[in-house]
């Protein structure tokens, strides 16, 4: 492999941006191309980022022979086109979450990496935070007992505007795509894929999820209460329950880097692990590692979780009502 994985960026919007700036802050990293729907925003973008190939199509980009890896960053509707038009151009892919739109989706975007020998993750970028990776250890050596519950949300209060994309039906708007995945997959990390899914939302006047509140059950009997709004701010914490202790990521915790252990008998342990870069360095580092040693997936977000989650997304929505125009 050589020196430097080659990146190309699919889309110029925020997130775009977020994970460049990230992708900075990698060695062993560099972006040679970026695609975008206009010569204009594909220059702008690439002079913010000094990057050298600048497509005016998301073909021309995918047809670069100097891009090993693509990065996708459009919004929620257009994953799955992107991610099929990049693996059939030979390319590995890092699609943005939420992965697609539904697990049907999903189901055809794997299959086509797996039938391609072709690398493909979703970028849920949080559980390649450090404080994220300190957590899953201390779970895996039973630091807290036998898990048996988690609470954990994340929202935000935006003025309703049927124009933004927050907003739009057909761009897979509302809160559960938007930020109500993070808590989602998190209780999937710690406690895998729920028996039974009980949700409740207030949707708004665009017809989107302004707010939910969702609780998944376990076969062990285990529970997951979660919370998620892009009308509401909310605490933004995550805490982990077990039999013998607790521990509690500290808000933000999809980004953080503080976490404290609670042990019963014990007094509590405060653990920080700050890091360098914007956070999104470190699941592109973790695509760097699998291209390297030749893996198709990675073992923190494999796909079938990934698809699981999907199925787990569509049933919350199908508890609401809630179809998008697109399905």
């Amino acid at each position: 492999m050589k020196d430097k994985i080659r990146w190309g960026i699919l889309s110029t919007g925020w997130i775009a941006k977020k994970f460049a700036e990230g992708l900075s802050a990698l060695p062993d990293a560099e972006i040679v191309a970026v695609g975008s729907r206009a010569q204009e925003t594909a220059d702008a973008f690439g002079d913010e980022f000094g990057v050298p190939h600048r497509h005016a199509s998301y073909e021309a980009l995918t047809a670069d022979p100097d891009v090993d890896v693509i990065y996708i960053g459009t919004p929620h509707p257009f994953h799955k086109d992107n991610a099929i038009l990049s693996l059939e151009a030979g390319k590995a892919v890092l699609l943005e979450k939420p992965f697609t739109i539904n697990a049907g989706e999903a189901a055809e975007v794997i299959a086509l990496a797996r039938g391609k020998g072709l690398f493909l993750m979703e970028a849920m970028w949080t559980r390649y935070i450090p404080i994220i990776v300190r957590l899953r250890a201390l779970l895996a050596e039973g630091a807290i007992g036998e898990v048996r519950m988690l609470t954990a949300d994340l929202g935000f209060r935006r003025e309703p505007d049927p124009r933004s994309r927050l907003f739009a039906p057909e761009l897979g708007g509302g809160a559960l795509l938007d930020v109500g995945i993070y808590p989602i997959s998190f209780a999937s990390m710690v406690l895998g894929t729920p028996s039974r899914t009980a949700s409740v939302a207030t949707l708004g006047q665009t017809g989107v999820d302004e707010q939910a509140g969702i609780v998944f059950g376990y076969e062990g009997g285990q529970l997951a209460v979660l919370h998620t709004a892009l009308r509401t701010s909310t605490a933004i914490e995550a805490t982990v329950m077990g039999t013998e202790g607790k521990i509690r990521v500290h808000s933000p915790w999809f980004y953080g880097t503080t976490l404290t252990l609670s042990i019963e008998g014990r007094k509590d342990e405060v653990i920080s692990l700050p890091y360098e870069g914007n956070g999104y360095n470190f699941e592109a580092a973790e695509v760097n590692e699998c291209l390297r040693e030749g893996k198709l997936e990675s073992d923190v977000m494999p796909l079938d979780e990934t698809l699981a989650i999907m199925r787990t997304l569509d049933a919350i929505r199908a508890q609401w009502g809630l179809k998008y125009p697109t399905e």
